[in-house]
C-alpha cells in the first residue's frame, strides 16, 4: 500500500492537519491505535440505573485566542457551544459532549482506528510505516503523537530526536462522579493550584448534557498524578471521591458513579516554541500541542502550520519538476 501523506494520530493535531490538507485537495491518511478520535477531547458514557450519563474526561473546554481558531470553531455549527461558567475569557465545548468536535473535524477524512504503527523507518521516496506485517509506504509522514511516544517511534538515531525527547509531559488522573440531581451544586468549577483536585467541574451544567442527575470530573494535580499514577484505576477512584465529596459538601457514598481515568501524557511542562519539527527533506513533520502549549488551539494551530508547510514544499516540488 503507499501513499502521499500518512498521519499517525487522531488527535486534534491530526485531524487539523488533515483538514486543512483536505481542504487544499489531498487525501492523507490518518492512523490511530485508539478505539475514538480526538485524543484527550474525549467524552465517556456510562450506562446507570438512573440512564445514560457521559463524562468529558479530558480536556475540559478550549478558548479560541486567534481569529483563525475562532472562524474554525464556527465552522463546526452546533457541535461547538459556549459554556457559561462564569470565567472572563469565554470557553467553548462540544455538544453534546467534547468527543463532538473531533467527530466534526474528521467529517471526510480517511481515518483507520485499532491501528497501531509499530515502527517507522526512512526508505527511498520518502517512508516505510510499519503496522504488524503490514507496510505503508507514504511520501510524507506527520507524527502528531504526544512527544514521548513520539520520541520512541522516532528512534535515538534521527537527527530530531533528541528535540523530541526532551520534551516533558505529565500525567493527569481524572474522576468521574455522579451524584442524584438533587445534590448541592455549590460551583460550575473551580480550579485550586494547592489542592490534590487541580481542577473540579459541574460536567453537567455544560450545553447539551442530561441534568436528571449532578455529574463532576475532577481533575488531580500533576504532582499527586505522578504520585499515584500507576494504582489501579479503582484505587485511584477511591481516593479522589472524598475530596471531590467534600469539595462540593455532599457524602462520598452517595455518589450512584465513580470511576477514574489515566492521562499518562496530559500536560506539557515546556512547549518547545515552534509549531513543528521538520527533517531537512521535508519528508517527516512532528508536532502537536506539546509544541505550542497544554492548549486544544495549539494543538489546532500545530496541525494546520504542518499542513500548510506540506503545501508550500508540495507547490515547490511540482515547481521544480515543470
Amino acid at each position: 500500500m503507499s501513499t502521499e501523506i500518512t498521519i499517525i494520530g487522531a488527535g486534534i493535531a491530526g485531524l487539523a492537519c488533515a483538514r486543512r490538507l483536505l481542504l487544499g485537495r489531498v487525501t492523507p491518511l490518518v492512523l490511530d491505535k485508539g478505539r475514538g478520535i480526538g485524543g484527550r477531547m474525549a467524552t465517556r458514557r456510562v450506562a446507570t440505573a438512573a440512564g445514560e450519563i457521559s463524562f468529558d474526561h479530558g480536556a475540559q473546554y478550549l478558548t479560541a485566542r486567534e481569529p483563525a481558531f475562532a472562524a474554525a470553531l464556527a465552522d463546526l455549527g452546533p457541535a461547538c457551544a459556549r459554556w457559561a461558567d462564569g470565567a472572563a475569557e469565554p470557553r467553548f465545548v462540544g455538544n453534546p459532549g467534547m468527543s463532538s468536535l473531533p467527530r466534526a473535524l474528521a467529517d471526510g477524512i480517511d481515518i483507520r482506528l485499532g491501528t497501531a504503527v509499530t515502527a517507522v523507518r526512512a526508505a527511498p521516496g520518502g517512508w516505510d510505516v510499519t503496522i504488524g506485517d503490514t507496510h505503508i509506504a507514504t511520501r510524507r509522514l506527520v507524527m502528531t503523537l504526544p512527544a514521548p511516544q513520539a520520541a520512541v517511534l522516532l528512534g535515538k538515531d534521527h537527527p530530531l530526536y533528541r528535540r523530541v525527547a526532551d520534551i516533558v509531559m505529565a500525567p493527569c488522573l481524572t474522576l468521574m462522579a455522579a451524584f442524584p440531581g438533587d445534590a448541592p451544586r455549590p460551583f460550575v468549577s473551580r480550579t485550586s493550584r494547592d489542592h490534590a483536585l487541580a481542577w473540579i467541574a459541574q460536567d453537567s451544567s455544560k450545553p447539551g448534557r442530561a441534568d436528571a442527575v449532578t455529574t463532576w470530573v475532577a481533575q488531580a494535580s500533576a504532582e499527586w498524578s505522578a504520585q499515584h499514577l500507576e494504582e489501579a484505576p479503582e484505587v485511584i477512584a477511591a481516593r479522589l471521591l472524598p475530596m471531590l465529596a467534600e469539595a462540593i459538601g455532599v457524602a462520598p457514598q452517595s455518589a450512584i458513579h465513580a470511576a477514574a481515568h489515566r492521562w499518562r501524557y496530559a500536560r506539557t511542562m515546556a512547549p518547545l516554541g515552534v509549531p513543528f519539527l521538520c527533517s531537512a527533506d521535508e519528508s517527516l513533520f512532528i508536532g502537536g500541542d506539546w509544541c505550542l502549549g497544554a492548549r486544544v488551539e495549539a494543538a489546532w494551530s500545530s496541525g494546520t502550520a504542518i499542513a500548510a508547510a506540506i503545501a508550500d514544499a508540495m507547490i515547490g516540488e511540482a515547481y521544480a519538476f515543470s
